[in-house]
């Protein structure tokens, strides 16, 4: 099986595992995806992540975090710039979620960024998914 889009298969397997109530959710790694899992723990939608190596590429093991009252942290995840139709957005018209509650994860020439960080930087690039 190949896969098209990693990213929207790493978001989906997330979301998945949320509703599931898992503790845990597995995803074949890649650096891209390591950087994704280190935002949302910086941002405090994760517990935690870490890279399991094997014979092939490697397992991305990202730990959920849920709140006292087995609510999960993440509500919605949402794949933005798609390989068939990509999204851009320059450094004035960086996009937000909620009005700030949510992150955007934006992939820019100095790597991957939330809006937050776009905006403080002056940088722009592409919109790969919103997290709230």
């Amino acid at each position: 099986m190949s896969l098209t889009d990693p990213i929207a298969d790493m978001l989906t397997r997330i979301r998945n595992a949320v509703r599931a109530k898992k503790k845990e959710v597995n995803i074949p790694s890649s650096r891209l995806k390591v950087e994704i899992a280190r935002i949302l723990k910086e941002e405090g939608y994760i517990r935690g992540y870490k890279v399991i190596e094997d014979d092939k590429q490697g397992v991305l093991n990202i730990i959920l975090k849920y709140t006292d009252d087995n609510q999960s942290v993440i509500t919605g995840l949402r794949r933005v710039s798609k390989p068939g139709c990509r999204i851009y957005c320059t450094r004035d018209s960086v996009p937000r979620v909620l009005d700030g509650l949510g992150v955007v994860i934006i992939s820019t020439s100095r790597g991957l960024l939330t809006d937050k960080q776009c905006q403080e930087l002056g940088v722009g690039g592409e919109v790969l998914c919103e997290i709230w």
